[in-house]
């Protein structure tokens, strides 16, 4: 047998040994996570480039079980986390973004229903089997921010007071503003 993240099962099949999988994974192995992270830091100069991106750990820990007595709806729990490199879309400068998930998972096939689990998210199934991998990327992909930016406002140049720019980041407008108060003034220039 070789890595239970990548091997192909059933979620049955996961679900009735109790399977846990330990994620110690590098960002590059998750191809369509790595492509993404790699089109967002293809905005920074060759210089600003974040070395080694690629060798970032995703780590964490996944538990297969049942949801119900009859053990019939396989699930699966646990966490995932990665620090990686983004670009603050205020300022154009990386930062290191923090991806932690923490699944609740019921693995239905498309014509599987079950309404008395509130506690878990529904996951459906498109084959017979799963990789667990794939279930790990995906909710990766999908805890990424839309818009990614530095948490700290004090930590993006766009609001430092020291940055030459920062009041024109600040202020776009600003401008704008003063030629319209001139115009309000002397409506003839």
């Amino acid at each position: 047998m070789g890595n239970p993240l990548r091997d192909r099962r059933t979620a049955a099949e996961l679900a009735s040994v109790g399977q846990v999988i330990e994620i110690d994974e590098k960002i590059g192995s998750f191809t369509d996570l790595a492509k993404i992270i790699e089109t967002d830091l293809a905005a920074l100069g060759a210089d600003k480039m974040p070395a080694g991106w690629r060798e970032r750990v995703v780590r964490g820990e996944l538990q297969f079980g049942f949801a119900d007595t009859r053990k019939s709806i396989p699930t699966v729990a646990g966490r995932a986390t990665v620090d990686t490199d983004a670009v603050c879309q205020r300022c154009l400068q990386p930062f290191r973004l923090t991806l932690c998930i923490e699944p609740r998972l019921l693995l239905l096939n498309g014509q599987e229903t079950a309404k008395e689990f509130d506690e878990f998210e529904v996951w459906e199934l498109e084959e017979r089997t799963l990789r667990p991998q794939d279930i790990v990327e995906e909710l990766l992909i999908m805890a990424m921010p839309f818009s990614t930016r530095h948490d700290n406002m004090a930590d993006c140049i766009a609001f430092s007071a020291d940055d030459e720019h920062a009041t024109e980041l600040k202020r776009p407008f600003a401008a704008l503003g003063s030629q319209m108060k001139q115009h309000e003034k002397d409506p003839d220039q």
